[in-house]
């Protein structure tokens, strides 16, 4: 899948066929967007086109959330690697700032989309806004569908068990600790990726040696501690007890993701591993005393093995 990130690098150049061309944050791939994906997908091999999906780093709502933006599902390398693993074949993610924030409605469509990226064809969901102040409506792409010499193809939603599947029920989900209902939403397991890194070796002295992995998320959609299983490590997957917090015991600040893998004692710094979240477990708590804490951890390591035996 090629990677195209600056309104300059526009008109590119090997879409002289056309492309098919969905649009939107796609944070979380969740049930919805494979959706619209597949469609996408369909409709490039049938017609003989290019997929697209575009996208913007940062997201709307990051750069219009301030110091408090919505929880991210997905690091921008997460997202890349999923819609290269759907089938994608041209992921177009420039940056969100002013321009882009001012373009109107028609100059969004002439310039990036039928100008910039050649679109034949468009497929959006049955929610989709675009553009200055969100102006932009299925009805915009329709009204220049006849004069700018495209198709427009609108996807409605998908509902699992009464809930309309988006990011924001994930997110909510996720937030309230209901991690089955997220993956239901998801249609697998929510998933966190990243590099291990050192860290202060705190847990190895309380008798828990964790992998500390690198969040880069301004906020996580996660917090507590958490039954896991950990892909991407030889003879994995393996089982394991996550914590996602700030160690409030420790008087941490920043939040970090520290995963004990049981039965497993290798050196793993700087390996990428992905963390699925099987079973939310308990809020963090501050305890004033650590060897309070180490008994929670005996019971958290046993409630994860439970767990994760009822999800084999």
């Amino acid at each position: 899948m090629r990677l195209v990130r600056h309104v300059q690098d526009l008109p590119y150049p090997d879409l002289d066929a056309g492309s098919v061309v969905t649009i939107g944050a796609y944070d979380g791939l969740h049930l919805g967007h494979q959706q619209l994906l597949e469609r996408v997908i369909h409709v490039a091999e049938d017609k003989r086109l290019t997929a697209v999906v575009m996208s913007f780093e940062p997201t709307p709502k990051e750069f219009f959330g301030g110091s408090s933006p919505p929880a991210r599902l997905m690091r921008f390398r997460e997202k890349f690697e999923s819609l290269e693993a759907h089938g994608i074949d041209l992921f177009y993610c420039p940056r969100f700032a002013a321009p882009m924030r001012d373009i109107s409605a028609a100059d969004f469509v002439r310039r990036i989309l039928v100008h910039g990226l050649n679109a034949r064809y468009l497929v959006v969901g049955d929610d989709f806004h675009f553009a200055r102040r969100r102006e932009g409506t299925i009805e915009h792409l329709n009204a220049l569908a006849g004069v700018l010499d495209y198709d427009v193809e609108q996807v409605s939603s998908v509902v699992v068990n009464g809930i309309r599947v988006s990011s924001t029920a994930i997110r909510d989900a996720l937030g309230s600790g209901d991690v089955e209902t997220a993956s239901k939403l998801l249609g697998r397991p929510y998933r966190m990726s990243g590099k291990i890194v050192k860290g202060d070796r705190v847990g190895r002295t309380l008798g828990y040696p964790t992998a500390n992995v690198d969040l880069r998320r301004r906020q996580s959609a996660v917090m507590g501690i958490f039954a896991v299983r950990v892909h991407g490590l030889e003879g994995g997957p393996h089982d394991a007890v996550a914590s996602v917090g700030s160690r409030p015991t420790f008087n941490g600040t920043k939040p970090i993701l520290e995963v004990h893998l049981f039965d497993f004692d290798e050196d793993i710094y700087g390996e990428y591993i992905h963390i699925d979240f099987i079973a939310w477990l308990r809020d963090q708590v501050k305890f004033d005393l650590v060897e309070d804490l180490v008994a929670q951890m005996d019971v958290d390591a046993d409630n994860a093995k439970t767990a994760l035996a009822a999800n084999a």
